[in-house]
């Protein structure tokens, strides 16, 4: 893991719509980054190289595909890779700015608003979508001018319409709210980020969108996929491994500070989400400082 987040300075200048850089390299060699444009990363034979996005690490397979929000922190090490193998790059960068807020309230481009929304917390596709997108990328690279934007257009979109995406990092890396199209959500979402080192009781979140327990904890579940529990305990660990990466503080300073009542308990809890315990996270990151 190199010592620092860097801030990539991208080569998009005001007018461009997107660029697109097609390499093969031995090793990856470009430390953990961000930058303010959506980014589409697809690597072939680099299989059991480490993927870090956000706060998320995982190894990838021998092929992959992410996509990136703007700001949020990402880069691919080598790790289990031995380079036996030239790996190939495809990297798609564009500005947010390519697609305005008018643009993305039609109809039919519902999909893709929701895969950039989605991007600020980082996806990874399935294979299946790979196998299907990967020679679309590769003869993106060789096209020009205005059919080279009609197809990255349409590669969008059927990225945005692809089965088994997989969000990767925790709702508190989020750069923006994407809990926009619902008021009560946003709300409940707002309280427990101010709250979150507090012990915060269903019923009093309940009371804060005037619903009953019953129907608050319907609604949790229905809009984010989790309990009130596993909701409020994802958010305090997006917080505490914040807090691994950029502070010395110690595992129990985090622990309590992050609103777990124990150690031990943050310890099983934190394993679970991250598939290690806060202290092998905190070694994964060693030096590392995020700026935002």
């Amino acid at each position: 893991m190199s010592n620092q987040i860097h801030r990539e300075i991208t080569p998009l200048k005001e007018n461009d719509c997107f660029l697109i850089f097609d390499r093969e390299r031995e090793f990856f060699n470009f430390p953990i980054h961000f930058h303010p444009e959506f980014e589409i990363n697809y690597i072939r034979h680099a299989k059991g190289g480490k993927r870090v996005v956000g706060d998320h690490i995982g190894e990838i397979e021998e092929k992959e595909l992410v996509m990136v929000g703007p700001n949020l922190y990402h880069g691919w090490e080598n790790y289990k890779n031995t380079g036996k193998e030239t790996l190939h790059e495809i990297t798609i960068q564009f500005p947010r700015e390519l697609f305005n807020d008018d643009l993305l309230s039609r109809n039919l481009l519902q999909p893709v608003k929701e895969l950039m929304n989605n991007a600020y917390r980082g996806i990874l596709f399935s294979q299946e979508t790979i196998n299907m997108i990967e020679p679309r990328l590769q003869r993106l690279s060789q096209k020009r001018g205005f059919d080279s934007y009609l197809e990255f257009q349409s590669l969008l979109y059927d990225l945005a319409i692809s089965r088994d995406q997989q969000l990767l990092t925790n709702m508190s890396f989020l750069r923006q709210n994407d809990f926009h199209n619902s008021e009560r959500i946003e709300s409940i979402y707002t309280f427990v980020k101010e709250n979150f080192g507090k012990k915060i009781k269903l019923e009093d979140a309940a009371s804060r969108v005037n619903m009953t327990v019953v129907s608050f904890s319907r609604l949790i579940k229905q809009r984010t996929g989790k309990s009130f529990v596993d909701f409020v305990n994802e958010i305090r660990l997006g917080y505490a491994t914040r807090l691994l990466i950029e502070s010395n503080k110690s595992i129990g300073e985090i622990c309590f500070e992050c609103g777990f009542n124990n150690i031990s308990n943050f310890n099983r809890i934190f394993k679970k989400r991250q598939g290690c315990t806060p202290s092998e996270f905190r070694t994964n990151f060693t030096g590392t400082r995020s700026v935002f």
